[in-house]
C-alpha cells in the first residue's frame, strides 16, 4: 500500500510541531500561509519570519536565568548576537529590539555598527564583542568606537601580535581585552588544534609580561568555543573543563578578570525529528561553572554567549517551484526547481548540511523517494538525502495536474545569502530569489512585506561590465 505524503510524516514524526501545521492541506510556517504568499509574489521567494528571531533570544535568555536561579547563580548572563550569521538590517533590527549586545568578526561589521549608530538604533552602552583576525583597518574602526564612548566594546585577542598593535592604539583609559583559548579538535577533524586562539600556556605566559601590570590593558574575558557547538559529549565537556581551569589561573593572576564566554553552538532544528534538550544542557554547563567555582574558591563569571545560527536559523525558509520532472532509470525520479540550490542554500552541497524540507501542497498524494535538482548545468546542484531513511521523499501528481508542487527549504536563515553572495554574480547568472519578510505589529497583526525583487541580470551584467 502507498502512503499518503501526509501519512507518511504523521507516522514517523510527531506532526504538527512547532512552526509547521497544515491548514486546509496547505503548509503553514510560523502561522504564516506560503500558499497565498506564493499566489501573491510566486516563487521562488526567501522568506524570513521576524517574530521566531526574537523568541528565539527569549528562549535562552528565559533557560539561562531560570537555570541560574536554581543554582543560586551569582554572575550575570548576557546574549551576544553574530552579526556574521545575517547582515540584513531587518534582522539586526529585530534582534535589537531584545536588547542584545552585539559579536564583529571583522572590520567591515563596525561600518554597520558605525550605521546603527548614526541612526540612533544604538548606544554607547551596548556591549561590542571583537572576535576575528585583526587587520590594521579592524583595529583602527576598533579605536573610532571607542572615541565615540563605546566604553564596553571587548577585543578579543587572538595572538600576541595584536595584542602588541592594540597597544599602540590612541585610546585613552585601559582597552578591555579578552582572549581566546584554542581548543583541541575532534579527532575527525583534519588538523589538531584549532588555528583560533592561544595556548593555556601562552596565555598565561602572556597575561604575566604584557597584561597584568600593563595600565593599557583591562583583562575582562576568557572566551571559549568550540567549532561542533554545545553538544552532551565527553569531548565537549572535557575542552569546557580546561576553559574553566584556565579561568581560575587567569583569576589568580589579574583579579578584575570577570566573565567567561562560551561562544556559539546552541544547534537548530534541521529536520522533524530533531531532538535536543537544551535545558538540560545549560544546565550541565552552570552546574559545572558553579562546582568548579566552590572547589577554587572564586566568583562566579559572568556568562557570555554568541549565539548568531540559534538566532536567526529557524526564522528563514526558501520556497520553489517544481518545473519539470525527469525520470532518468527505474529508480531515479528527478523533480527540477526554478532556481539553484547551489545558489540559494549552499550550505547544502558545500558542507553537506541539512535543512528541513517539506512540500507545501500535495500531502494527500502518494509519496515516492526523489532527487531534487537546480536549473543550473552543475551536476553538484541537487539535494537528495534527508533524514527520513536518508532520502528526500515528496508527494507524487500526474503530469496533466493543473497545479505545480511547490517545496520548502526550512530553517535557512543563518550564513545562506552571506555565503551564496546576495545581490552579486551566481553560477549561471541564476539571479538571487526575491525577498518577503513577515513581521507582527503592537496588536499582533501579522503584516509582510516584499524586502527585494528578485535580482535582475542586468546587476549583473552591470558587475562583470558588459554595460559599460
Amino acid at each position: 500500500m502507498n502512503h499518503t505524503y501526509q501519512e507518511l510524516i504523521e507516522q514517523s514524526f510527531e506532526f504538527p510541531q512547532e512552526g509547521f501545521e497544515l491548514v486546509d492541506g496547505s503548509l503553514q510556517f510560523n502561522g504564516v500561509n506560503l500558499a497565498e504568499l506564493i499566489k501573491k509574489y510566486g516563487t521562488p521567494f526567501r522568506l524570513t519570519y521576524l517574530p521566531k528571531i526574537r523568541s528565539q533570544i527569549q528562549k535562552a535568555r528565559s533557560i539561562f536565568q531560570d537555570v541560574m536561579q536554581t543554582h543560586a547563580y551569582q554572575g550575570a548572563y548576557e546574549f551576544c548576537y553574530c552579526t556574521k550569521c545575517c547582515h540584513f538590517s531587518h534582522v539586526v533590527r529585530s534582534a535589537m529590539k531584545e536588547n542584545v549586545s552585539l559579536e564583529t568578526s571583522s572590520s567591515f561589521d563596525i561600518d554597520l555598527i558605525d550605521r546603527l549608530f548614526d541612526n540612533h538604533r544604538i548606544d554607547e552602552e551596548r556591549y561590542i564583542i571583537h572576535n576575528g583576525y585583526k587587520t590594521e583597518n579592524y583595529l583602527q574602526k576598533i579605536e573610532r568606537l571607542h572615541k565615540l564612548g563605546f566604553h564596553n566594546s571587548i577585543t578579543i585577542i587572538d595572538s600576541e601580535d595584536e595584542l602588541e598593535r592594540l597597544e599602540q592604539l590612541d585610546i585613552r583609559g585601559p582597552i578591555k581585552i579578552g582572549i581566546r583559548l584554542s581548543v583541541e579538535q575532534e579527532p575527525s577533524a583534519a588538523y589538531y588544534t584549532s588555528r583560533m586562539g592561544l595556548s593555556h600556556s601562552k596565555i598565561i605566559e602572556l597575561v604575566e609580561s604584557k597584561i597584568k601590570d600593563n595600565p593599557k590593558f583591562d583583562l575582562r574575558m576568557l572566551h571559549f568555543f568550540v567549532d561542533s557547538g554545545i553538544t552532551d559529549s565527553m569531548y565537549y565537556w572535557g575542552e569546557f573543563k580546561k576553559a574553566l581551569n584556565l579561568y581560575s589561573d587567569l583569576k589568580n593572576l589579574t583579579p578584575e578578570i570577570s566573565a567567561l564566554n562560551i561562544g556559539g553552538g546552541f544547534p537548530i532544528s534541521n529536520s522533524l525529528g530533531f531532538e535536543y534538550d537544551y535545558k538540560e544542557v545549560v544546565n550541565y554547563i552552570i552546574e559545572g561553572i558553579v562546582d568548579h567555582c566552590e572547589v577554587d574558591n572564586i566568583p562566579h563569571p559572568d556568562i557570555y554567549t554568541e549565539f548568531g545560527k540559534y538566532t536567526v536559523g529557524e526564522s528563514g525558509a526558501v520556497i520553489f517551484e517544481v518545473i519539470a520532472k525527469k525520470q532518468q532509470n527505474d529508480a531515479e525520479l528527478w523533480y527540477i526547481i526554478n532556481n539553484s540550490l547551489m545558489n540559494t542554500i549552499p550550505d547544502a552541497w558545500s558542507i553537506n548540511e541539512k535543512f528541513i524540507l517539506l512540500p507545501v501542497n500535495k500531502w494527500g498524494n502518494p509519496s515516492k523517494r526523489i532527487n531534487i535538482g537546480g536549473i543550473s548545468c552543475d551536476q553538484h546542484d541537487y539535494y537528495n538525502s534527508e533524514q527520513l531513511d536518508q532520502h528526500v521523499v515528496l508527494p507524487t501528481y500526474p503530469n496533466d495536474d493543473p497545479e505545480p508542487l511547490y517545496i520548502g527549504f526550512f530553517h535557512t536563515g543563518a550564513y545562506q545569502d552571506a555565503i551564496s553572495g546576495y545581490g552579486g554574480i551566481k553560477h549561471c547568472l541564476i539571479p538571487s530569489p526575491k525577498q518577503i519578510v513577515v513581521d507582527v505589529d503592537d496588536n499582533g497583526n501579522q503584516i509582510e512585506y516584499l524586502y527585494r525583487d528578485e535580482q535582475s541580470v542586468q546587476t549583473m551584467l552591470d558587475i562583470l561590465g558588459y554595460n559599460d
